[in-house]
């Protein structure tokens, strides 16, 4: 996560806007994206300077049936975060990311093969004697 975080703060935004041209719905999008990201940053930073703590003698007394309170504080005592190894599923995205990125330069070379065509044809049609000199 914290490998996350490092590159999510990373971001030029105003960069990625005008590098790709990104005009209309698709910059308000982007904008509205990066307003909750920034949100959702400024909420976490908030979150994470509140104690975590929770006082089970409090609710001790509040409560009438303390043997609840007992039962939720030893699933609380007991919790431990659970970790996962996600190397695997960082190598599956790599190697989607690298196929993409294959995938994607096969149909640039594609693309620019047919704009090739289409100019080549086009100068075909430009240098072509004119309709009224082919009739008789």
């Amino acid at each position: 996560m914290a490998a996350g975080r490092s590159a999510a703060t990373k971001i030029d935004w105003t960069r990625i806007t005008t590098s790709l041209g990104l005009k209309g719905s698709t910059a308000t999008s982007l904008q509205a994206f990066k307003k909750r990201n920034d949100d959702a940053r400024r909420k976490l930073a908030a979150l994470q300077t509140q104690p975590q703590t929770v006082d089970f003698a409090k609710y001790r007394a509040t409560l009438t049936n303390g043997a609840v309170v007992d039962e939720i504080e030893t699933h609380f005592r007991g919790w431990k975060p659970v970790t996962y190894d996600v190397g695997r599923q960082l190598k599956a995205i790599e190697a989607f990311e690298g196929q993409a990125v294959k995938s994607a330069e096969e149909t640039k070379g594609r693309v620019d093969e047919e704009v090739r065509a289409l100019e080549k044809t086009l100068g075909n049609i430009e240098t072509a004697r004119p309709f009224d000199e082919l009739t008789v």
